[in-house]
């Protein structure tokens, strides 16, 4: 038995106006999800406990099967883990956000521009990061490069419980609301901005007509997290395919192999194709799990690019589901486990803890749903209701025929 999840980050979401009064789901055309939704289980299902943010971490480590509620201990050390940093047992880590805020005097009346900093390439960001840990690197702390706009600073001995503010929840909000009150963060990240404004990369950036990476943005911190083994759990060996830090990270964290593709980016951009051929391959190799996470649709949620969400869901059903269904064939029989981790509605431009649809099928047990197809409302209507997200992978793979 071989068994494929394929993750759509934020896929889920409210009906809009401008899609007249339908979901990105609902107007996507995707006929590859719509013909499994057709012979599958469809339900819904709620990734995100009760009093816990709605974050793609807490919403994957549900979905990878873990209880959020006894392993979650904040974002940053999944991507710490990712990024290969070894953590003791005292270490604090915070997710490093190069961000773009608007020109104020003032810090903390300064407007979050863009949380990504137009996506910042790597290499570009690398500099940054080693002129922020020049000025700032002591005994206690640290920063460290990762991908993009995604980086990570290390706080020996360190706070948990900070309150501290994720930027992607601010956009086009003045900051001031949302600074940390821990005046060591604050400092820094007010420092940053006179470090960074006139940098030669972001001059450089400017005249490019690219968003300025003018700060650091402290968020996510938390302890390296201590979670079973998947193989432990279930008898089967796995890979991740991602190209998000957090996401590796949880998978690392579980045993699973963490898998590269080349041109995967996080974005609409990303290669959707090889993300699929690479999962495949895994599944040749030997491996019998795949978790197959697709960003592109939370960062068009994001960034209120309604388009582009729908783009990105019919972009997953052409290039990432068709090719897997293909690739499939050949086994004798194989299970598909296809939703969300939370929605990010494109009206609230971040995510929420409503729960998510999902479809499971398989081949050697499809069953007629009477669904025309793959969305919230549909999902809903079939009164099939998993209370506790992490139940769903043993469900998944021990329990569902």
């Amino acid at each position: 038995m071989k068994y494929v999840l394929i993750l759509g980050d934020g896929m889920s979401d409210y009906p809009l106006e401008q899609l007249n009064n339908k979901t990105p789901l609902q107007c996507a055309k995707k006929p590859n999800i719509d013909f499994l939704a057709q012979n599958a289980e469809v339900g819904m299902v709620k990734t995100v406990p009760e009093d816990f943010p709605p974050g793609s971490d807490v919403a994957n480590l549900s979905v990878m099967g873990y209880d959020p509620k006894l392993y979650y201990t904040g974002r940053s050390p999944l991507e710490a883990v990712s990024m290969g940093l070894k953590l003791s047992d005292t270490d604090v880590t915070l997710r490093c956000n190069l961000v773009t805020l608007s020109d104020e005097k003032e810090y903390e009346n300064k407007v979050m521009v863009d949380y990504s900093s137009d996506e910042i390439s790597s290499k570009e960001a690398k500099i940054l990061i080693e002129e922020i840990n020049k000025h700032f690197k002591s005994d206690e702390i640290s920063f460290y490069p990762g991908i993009s706009y995604r980086h990570c600073m290390v706080w020996d001995n360190g706070l948990t419980k900070l309150n501290l503010t994720p930027p992607h929840d601010i956009l086009e909000k003045k900051i001031g609301c949302y600074l940390p009150d821990n005046k060591m963060i604050l400092d820094m990240m007010i420092k940053s901005y006179d470090i960074l404004k006139d940098h030669p990369i972001n001059k450089e950036r400017v005249s490019k007509g690219l968003n300025a990476a003018n700060s650091i943005w402290l968020w996510g911190e938390g302890k390296k997290p201590n979670i079973p083994k998947f193989y432990d759990m279930y008898k089967i060996q796995g890979s991740v395919v991602s190209a998000v830090d957090l996401i590796k990270g949880i998978g690392i964290l579980a045993g699973l192999n963490s898998i590269e593709v080349e041109g995967a980016t996080g974005n609409i951009h990303t290669n959707f194709k090889g993300k699929a051929l690479a999962a495949l391959e895994q599944l040749e190799s030997g491996c019998d799990f795949v978790y197959l996470h697709i960003e592109a649709p939370d960062e068009c949620g994001h960034r209120y690019e309604i388009e582009n969400k729908v783009k990105s869901i019919e972009l997953i059903d052409e290039q990432v589901v068709g090719p897997i269904l293909k690739g499939l064939q050949k086994y004798d029989d194989y299970k598909i486990l296809i939703l969300p981790d939370h929605p990010t509605p494109l009206s609230l431009r971040t995510h929420t803890s409503e729960p998510v649809p999902y479809l499971l099928y398989q081949k050697s047990g499809s069953k007629k749903s009477g669904l025309a197809g793959y969305d919230e409302l549909q999902a809903a209507s079939t009164k099939i209701f998993i209370d506790e997200g992490h139940k769903l992978m043993k469900y998944f793979i021990l329990n569902y025929k």
